[in-house]
């Protein structure tokens, strides 16, 4: 296909995919003549991949070229090409320097290795999980600190999910945007659903509590706030 069939096709403007072509992003298409290149599907499957590393992950070009550079050398192994991508589109959270943080992070090592998580050193997962630690104690919410542990059930649960995902992807660029899109999107996706059991267990908690309470005063033939053997505590005598 020609270039503007190729930007009709991706979404990508003209000008944008030759700027992809100079900084080598996008290789440059088959030259049929001094003026014309014929390009495939592999450069609308690259551009693909270009938007979504750069609108959805939000990396930067330069970060897109390394990702890039990782994906197209085939002696990297698929678990480098997939971190490379994973740590772009990682959130860090800043903790404020100081004895805290020191603490949160020897409590995030101590419980990698009580769960034997494989993690690369140094990641920056770890590093925000520390900051957002560090945080929460900060601000006296220690005891969501102490669940830690059935966050990183649930986490570990997810991530089984995720995987199970991106492994039903078989070329390396598929991969990539899998992944990217499952750390940004997935986290959103992941983040909906939560707030939406929120809701349902608050209402089952507290709402169907209370509409469990007046049904069974009801059935007695008592009111809300009679003491029990007590009919029509508002009307004596009636």
């Amino acid at each position: 296909m020609r270039i503007g069939e190729l930007s009709r096709r991706s979404g990508v403007p003209v000008p944008t995919i030759k700027y992809y072509v100079r900084e080598r992003l996008l290789p440059a298409g088959e030259l049929t003549s001094p003026n014309q290149a014929e390009y495939g599907p592999g450069h609308e499957r690259r551009l693909r991949l270009i938007r979504v590393l750069l609108e959805v992950g939000g990396l930067s070009l330069a970060t897109i070229g390394e990702v890039l550079k990782a994906t197209d050398d085939p002696a990297q192994p698929v678990l480098k090409v997939l971190g490379a991508a994973a740590k772009g589109v990682t959130p860090l959270e800043e903790g404020e320097s100081g004895p805290e943080l020191e603490q949160a992070r020897e409590d995030v090592a101590e419980l990698l290795r009580r769960r034997d998580w494989q993690v690369s050193e140094g990641t920056t997962a770890a590093e925000s999980l520390a900051g957002v630690v560090s945080a929460l104690r900060r601000v006296g919410h220690d005891g969501l600190v102490d669940l830690i542990e059935e966050y990183a059930d649930a986490a570990e649960s997810v991530a089984r999910a995720d995987i199970g995902y991106v492994q039903r992807r078989v070329a390396r660029e598929d991969l990539v945007e899998s992944v990217v899109v499952g750390t940004v999107l997935g986290e959103a996706m992941f983040g909906a659903l939560r707030r939406l059991a929120h809701e349902d267990v608050s209402f089952r908690l507290y709402e169907g509590l209370g509409a469990g309470g007046d049904e069974a005063l009801a059935g007695r033939g008592g009111s809300a706030g009679a003491p029990d053997g007590v009919e029509g505590a508002g009307a004596p005598g009636a």
